[in-house]
């Protein structure tokens, strides 16, 4: 009993001194409503395990350990604060008291860590665990009983009226275990029946949180015999919707046992839930830090020679170049920053190898921090299935496009894939969401209900322009290409359209693929290709890890350089073609400025980030509506090859001349740009 009445004057104390006292005060106001009649009131209480230690080892260990003693302990304080102090009035026994223990943190030690790789589970006491993963699945918040009030049936018993009989939900309770019919009196062991006048609702939601390298296996370039398994968290009242599919949490909870005969299911009562990232410490390796000194002279050579060492496991230099670039530029700017905005660029490429094409993808999504290969039998975005732990609703299931979130999802070859399948892809490049249409008689709800999800990944994909023949081999330079069964409106929708085409001659690219592949299968682990600057796949992984850490700043000039551009191809092509060039434009010309300023380890974007931004961009437009009054070559980005030491001297004095070419199509055509830089 001594034992007892010291853990309750350290609960008070710690009440007291960490403002607890003042707070249950605070939330006691609400209650006092004399309209409002509850059997069980609920307060949260704060509580940090640190600062509770130095008060009460004793207490502190009480609350890691037995977490439902702790309760009872700060229930019972509780309790007494308010009857002294009068607070509320209509509280008349301790049992009316629903406290939670919201827990701050716990010590970083392994005990308190749980791996959600770990097995077997739910061995040992139910006490607090933290734990991080990624949510998949979630389902519509439903209602469950906070708590209920019983009474005696039998007259003479004083337990007939009042507040003895008291039920509230605990961690690992079912709804039965809390408005079941089969109690009996404490006093004369008659049966209870429930006032439900007084029951108590709360809000309840179901969430799946799973291992976050159960992703790995979705990357497409390896099979694991690995299997991960989810678990289920109960989220209740104020933690309902604080999570959304496809992120990554940490949460703090209590494990329970979930008892539904003839069954046992492990699970966890969220207790509380932060955003939580893993940390990827990264470097720029000292190749790549030489590299940097020796093109400092000009602001294009190091994103040249960074594409063209590029995935030489897959392709010889020289070829596949400006798809290389468009990766790499993908890569560092698909994130979301401090106020979490996120950042995306979106890449379609056409191409008649789409062997090579897919395996250049494949290998690029190993360096994203996040990537899913969606297969086009797989759900894309998301899928409805009943919920199996009785709540009798709809469980939302994360798509391929959810699961990529932060991060890519590489489609794969669009000729795979349905026209219905397609328009929606169509709709989500040009909204960012994607709607889940919920059948309310389906999932035991009165009436229908559609859900928003937000998508919040970089769409990865090609065409095969050799699929549609006809018009591909009679085709122009400047004129619209053949983009295979990709409509043109979804090729709009994706932005950036790189065409794979050498221009040395198919035979000549045919022929140095070839001779690739064959060295590779003779002499695996040889070098290939004559010594100069080879980089490795750790490399490149750090250098896009720090690259897309950058915080960059548009400078004066790159903004006027976009901005002219943008409102001189809106006039020019409006006119002669009927094209409007959409605001989204101006978008896709800034992202593609400052991941070629990130890919280049800058903080500031430079004209010349702008020049290759125009030049990726009027590609890309002309390859879908043909080209303008600004005539640039398909081959414009990499106009040379780079093998030879003259290589890059020759590409920087032909991007000099693209650069005026620009400037003399912006004064043309969009007199004024600081002026339309205002107006737009």
């Amino acid at each position: 009993m001594a034992d007892v009445l010291s853990l309750k004057e350290s609960v008070l104390v710690y009440l007291d001194r960490s403002g607890g006292l003042m707070k249950l005060a605070e939330d006691c106001k609400q209650f006092n409503d004399p309209q409002q009649m509850e059997a069980v009131y609920r307060f949260c209480v704060s509580v940090n395990p640190s600062d509770v230690i130095e008060v009460d080892p004793v207490l502190g260990d009480c609350i890691l350990h037995y977490p439902l003693k702790a309760t009872a302990l700060f229930q019972s304080v509780c309790f007494l604060a308010i009857k002294t102090l009068s607070l509320v009035e209509k509280i008349h026994t301790e049992s009316q008291v629903n406290v939670i223990l919201k827990l701050t943190h716990l010590p970083p030690f392994p005990e308190y860590m749980l791996d959600l790789c770990s097995f077997p589970r739910g061995y040992g006491p139910l006490r607090p665990v933290s734990m991080e993963g990624l949510v998949i699945a979630m389902t519509r918040v439903t209602k469950y009983t906070q708590g209920a009030r019983f009474l005696c049936i039998n007259d003479d018993c004083p337990c007939s009226t009042g507040f003895h009989h008291i039920r509230i939900h605990a961690p690992g309770a079912t709804e039965s275990a809390t408005v079941g019919n089969s109690f009996s009196c404490m006093i004369c062991s008659s049966p209870l029946k429930e006032d439900m006048k007084f029951r108590v609702l709360g809000d309840k939601q179901l969430v799946e949180l799973i291992h976050v390298s159960a992703l790995d296996g979705l990357r497409g370039h390896w099979q694991s015999s690995l299997r991960y398994q989810s678990v289920t968290l109960f989220l209740r009242d104020e933690l309902c919707n604080s999570v959304r599919i496809g992120r990554l949490y940490r949460v703090l909870g209590i494990s329970a046992h979930v008892h539904q005969w003839p069954s046992a299911t492990w699970s966890v009562e969220a207790n509380s839930i932060q955003p939580w990232e893993p940390e990827y410490p990264h470097k720029v390796s000292a190749r790549f830090q030489e590299l940097l000194k020796a093109t400092a002279g000009s602001p294009w050579r190091f994103s040249a020679v960074v594409a063209q060492g590029f995935g030489l496991d897959v392709a010889p230099p020289g070829l596949y170049n400006i798809l290389k670039l468009g990766l790499l530029l993908s890569l560092v700017q698909t994130r979301a920053d401090a106020k979490d905005t996120f950042h995306s660029l979106d890449l379609l490429v056409v191409t008649t190898d789409t062997l090579i094409t897919d395996r250049l993808m494949t290998y690029s999504l190993r360096l994203a921090c996040r990537g899913v290969r969606h297969q086009a039998s797989a759900e894309m975005f998301a899928s409805l299935s009943q919920d199996e732990h009785g709540a009798g609703t709809a469980n939302i299931h994360a798509g391929s496009a959810l699961l990529a979130t932060g991060g890519i999802c590489m489609l794969g070859d669009l000729g795979c894939y349905k026209k219905e399948r397609l328009d929606s892809l169509q709709s989500v490049l040009e909204s960012c969401t994607v709607s889940v249409f919920i059948p309310g008689k389906k999932y035991g709800e009165d009436a229908d209900q559609q859900l928003s999800f937000p998508v919040q990944c970089s769409f990865w994909a090609l065409t095969d322009a050799s699929r549609r023949a006809g018009r591909a081999e009679s085709a122009l330079l400047g004129t619209a290409q053949d983009l295979g069964p990709v409509p043109v409106q979804l090729a709009d929708a994706f932005g950036l359209v790189i065409q794979c085409k050498d221009m040395m001659g198919e035979e000549h690219a045919l022929l140095a693929q070839t001779v690739h592949t064959l060295q590779q299968a003779v002499q695996p682990g040889k070098p290939l290709h004559s010594p100069g600057w080879e980089f490795s796949t750790q490399d490149y992984q750090e250098l896009v890890a720090h690259a897309r850490s950058l915080q960059v700043k548009l400078s004066p000039e790159a903004e006027k350089v976009i901005h002219g551009y943008y409102m001189a191809s809106r006039r020019v092509r409006t006119q002669s073609q009927g094209v409007k060039m959409s605001v989204a434009s101006v978008k896709l010309l800034i992202s593609l400025a400052e991941a070629h300023c990130k890919l280049c380890l800058r903080t500031r974007v430079l004209e010349e980030d702008a020049v290759i931004a125009v030049l990726l961009c009027e590609n890309s437009v002309t390859l879908r509506h043909g080209a303008s009054a600004l005539i640039i070559p398909p081959d414009a980005v990499f106009p040379c090859d780079l093998g030879d030491a003259d290589g890059l001297h020759k590409r920087d004095v032909t991007l000099d001349e693209l650069h005026q070419n620009i400037l003399r199509f912006i004064y043309t055509y969009a007199p004024g740009a600081d002026t339309y830089i205002t107006e737009e």
